[in-house]
């Protein structure tokens, strides 16, 4: 199991009362799946994603990444867990706005503490993969909404992590846009990786392999 979690919850406070953004989640992504949680904005999607990618703590239940209940690391073996494991696609592209498409995606290259250039030319191969080998040497400015969504999957997959990890990668897309993301994701499920993206879209539902709903912070597996 690369990810596993059990009862999951989060609370926070909202004019002095407690306030549950998720409660009692448990979700499974193993090798090969293509896992959609399917729900409206403000359902606690993206709490869920950032509780179990290590970037938020949960307020109860426990996360499992790659065999290692991730609330027994301290931040740097989280962090160092996440790199090694976890190819996270963030709500938003997140580009570095100063450096070029191509040095966008070799950044966790580097932040992986690796040495001199990627093997292969990774970069550029993985541009051309998502479609877009000819606007390395473009900015992030240069780029429609749909090209920077690929620049961060091309990112995400730099450092040939196990689980790719997408929040909300079809929002605000063209369809065609939208269908060639998913198409992306499909790919990397079929050879083996796996996949768990939150969305509001629909696009993603005849590649999975398994879908949840999420509504008002609870999680249920759609049969």
């Amino acid at each position: 199991m690369l990810i596993e979690a059990k009862g999951l919850g989060k609370r926070y406070e909202r004019g002095g009362r407690p306030f549950w953004a998720l409660r009692g989640a448990d979700l499974q992504v193993s090798s090969g799946d293509f896992v959609t949680v399917l729900g409206r904005s403000g359902s606690g999607k993206s709490t869920l994603l950032n509780i179990l990618v290590g970037l938020l703590p949960p307020t109860e239940g426990s996360v499992s990444l790659m065999g290692e209940d991730i609330s027994k690391l301290d931040d740097a073996k989280r962090s160092s867990l996440r790199n090694a494991h976890v190819g996270y696609v963030p709500q938003s592209a997140g580009l570095i706005p100063t450096l070029t498409v191509l040095d966008n995606v070799r950044l966790p290259w580097y932040l992986a503490g690796h040495r001199g250039e990627e093997p292969e030319g990774r970069a550029q191969t993985l541009l051309g993969e998502v479609g877009l080998k000819d606007l390395g040497s473009q900015f992030p400015s240069a780029l429609s909404g749909g090209e920077l969504r690929r620049v961060a999957i091309a990112r995400a997959l730099m450092c040939s992590p196990d689980a790719i990890v997408a929040d909300e990668p079809t929002s605000n897309l063209d369809p065609a846009s939208a269908r060639g993301v998913v198409d992306i994701f499909r790919a990397i499920a079929r050879k083996g990786g796996a996949v768990l993206m939150v969305t509001h879209d629909t696009f993603s539902l005849d590649a999975s392999t398994r879908l949840y709903d999420m509504a008002e912070g609870k999680l249920e597996l759609r049969p």
